[in-house]
């Protein structure tokens, strides 16, 4: 092992359901992410929020996203973080790091509350949501072009994934040999609207998927969308190993949230171009629920650390989140904050290499739409919905016997119902502490 500080290569799919690699048993073609795995470590119970936005703004800050306001707890073009907050690319930077975002921010689609303001020397992608992949707009009205570098509008012929990986390896391939980094590519890929280059889709063109024409039509052009990104990430590797930094470089993959089933023609109308349903897409399976849910579909997404020559390779079945990440790569950076970090996350830098059998003691918790609520606790998970919640609202489930939750057990355990929903209550307290004046 290096004593360098290591470089952080952070990879986050867009959409991307428990089903959809092939190291879950998909029929999608992801031999990179599939050796990712097989090298590296699976988190096989790594928690992200149900959609974009609040997953991306507990990445990078450790938070949970309700702390910034309701608005932080859906996809927002308002600005999420508060100005001069310090985020794991600021820390990063200020204690040394080169910084820079290739794709899809989502906290703010204001280039006045973009990357460069939040951290990152460079930025390059878009500065809304997830955009079609060939004109690069997102969905029609003030921010439908964002797409921008160093917040300043870009203009480039080219599918966005090839953009995106192109940019990202210029970037990687110009850092100087004495300075860490962080690298931090979020995907608009597999986020509709679904377009793969043709030659994409066409490796799939001797199988049959689904009887129906049109069904398997839309699936072929998703998982030709998946196996397009991780050819990408693939490309990514390759320009580690050219500049001899892959034994100095973790790298973390995860998705922003599960995947969508299908998307008909209202899914995608709003996006300028010429847009079509798409009947068969994404699968979560073994897991109940989908994307903007709190079902385990929603929130488990396929994540893998990997650090070639540091990291044995192995699996850790305990329960982490996408809040973890900021005390965890702070710590390996030996960078510090100069003020309370306030973080909801914890490092789980122990649980990845020394003892991967010994769980946290810990409690997790989401806010969706200010009116769906999550609570883990050990093996147990209560999801509650309304703005006044009640334990009729609420549902309980025993994951350690029950993992696709099959059994609503809160008829069956009144007394555990009460203090979950209780302790979710203390979380949520604690929500709409950190929000912008002007939002």
């Amino acid at each position: 092992m290096t004593s360098r500080r290591p470089n952080i290569l952070f990879i986050l799919a867009d959409d991307l359901g428990w089903g959809d690699v092939g190291f879950h048993g998909s029929q999608i073609a992801t031999p990179t992410l599939d050796t990712l795995a097989e090298t590296g470590i699976e988190l096989t119970q790594h928690y992200v929020c149900p959609m974009c936005t609040p997953t991306r703004a507990s990445l990078l800050t450790g938070r949970y996203p309700g702390r910034f306001g309701a608005h932080a707890t859906v996809p927002s073009n308002k600005p999420v973080l508060p100005n001069g907050y310090h985020t794991l690319a600021t820390v990063l930077r200020d204690a040394g790091y080169q910084t820079g975002l290739f794709g899809k921010w989502h906290l703010g689609s204001d280039a006045k509350f973009g990357p460069n303001q939040f951290g990152f020397d460079y930025s390059y992608g878009s500065l809304a949501g997830g955009v079609d992949p060939y004109n690069h707009h997102y969905k029609r009205g003030k921010w439908s072009r964002t797409w921008h570098r160093n917040g300043e509008p870009a203009s480039e012929a080219g599918h966005v994934t090839d953009l995106i990986i192109e940019e990202a390896q210029a970037w990687l391939a110009s850092r100087p040999a004495d300075a860490p980094w962080f690298c931090y590519v979020p995907f608009t890929a597999v986020h509709v609207p679904v377009k793969a280059p043709p030659n994409w889709i066409a490796r799939y063109d001797e199988q049959t998927y689904d009887d129906d024409p049109t069904r398997d039509e839309s699936f072929k052009a998703y998982a030709g969308y998946t196996s397009h990104m991780d050819a990408g990430i693939a490309t990514l590797l390759e320009t580690l190993d050219a500049m001899d930094a892959r034994d100095e470089t973790l790298i973390i993959f995860a998705s922003d949230n599960g995947a969508i089933p299908n998307c008909d023609i209202s899914g995608v109308a709003d996006y300028p171009g010429d847009q079509q349903g798409m009947p068969l897409l994404g699968s979560n399976a073994p897991f109940r629920g989908q994307k903007a849910q709190m079902y385990e579909g929603g929130i488990r997404t396929p994540t893998i650390v990997n650090w070639t020559g540091t990291l044995d390779a192995g699996q850790i079945d305990h329960p982490v989140a996408i809040t973890d990440w900021m005390p965890t790569l702070l710590a390996l950076a030996d960078a510090t904050l100069s003020v309370d970090p306030m973080w909801d996350g914890d490092d789980i830098w122990s649980l990845i290499t020394a003892d991967r059998t010994e769980p946290l003691d810990r409690e997790l918790y989401w806010n969706f739409h200010a009116n769906q609520f999550a609570l883990r606790a050990g093996e147990w998970k209560l999801i509650a919905r309304g703005e006044v919640l009640t334990p009729a609202s609420c549902e309980l489930y025993d994951l350690e016997t029950d993992p696709y939750e099959t059994r609503d057990l809160a008829s069956d355990e009144p007394d555990r119902v009460q203090d979950m929903l209780a302790r979710l209550e203390t979380h949520r307290a604690m929500d709409y502490t950190t929000v912008r004046p002007d939002v």
